[in-house]
């Protein structure tokens, strides 16, 4: 199990135990997390499941794909070193203890 930090955009902290293999957003999924909406239920067809990956993961989590770049286009405020949809994450044990910031509403 990998610990992931889900941090509302209020400030408020969620810390979850995901299984490896899963996504970052079927984590919060699974856990009702409020803020990951994830309408399209992981096909990358949306942006519903956005956040800001913590600064000091940037650079630890997988690159985005070509796919993931065009639908964080249509993300709330998208960032451009720091936004990514939860379902293109994958959870390994590399992400134990990754910290994700959710924005304030998903569109």
């Amino acid at each position: 199990m990998a610990k992931i930090i889900y941090v509302e955009h209020s400030g408020t902290r969620h810390e979850v135990e995901v299984p490896p293999g899963l996504t970052v957003m079927e984590g919060a999924r699974d856990n009702g997390i409020p803020g990951i909406e994830a309408d399209c239920g992981g096909a990358c067809a949306c942006s519903t499941c956005h956040v800001y990956v913590d600064e000091a993961w940037v650079e630890r989590v997988p690159a985005k794909d070509a796919m993931e770049e065009d639908m964080l286009d249509f993300a709330w405020q998208p960032d451009p070193l720091r936004s990514r949809l939860t379902c293109q994450i994958k959870v390994t044990a590399d992400l134990d203890g990754l910290v994700v910031h959710m924005p304030e509403r998903q569109i």
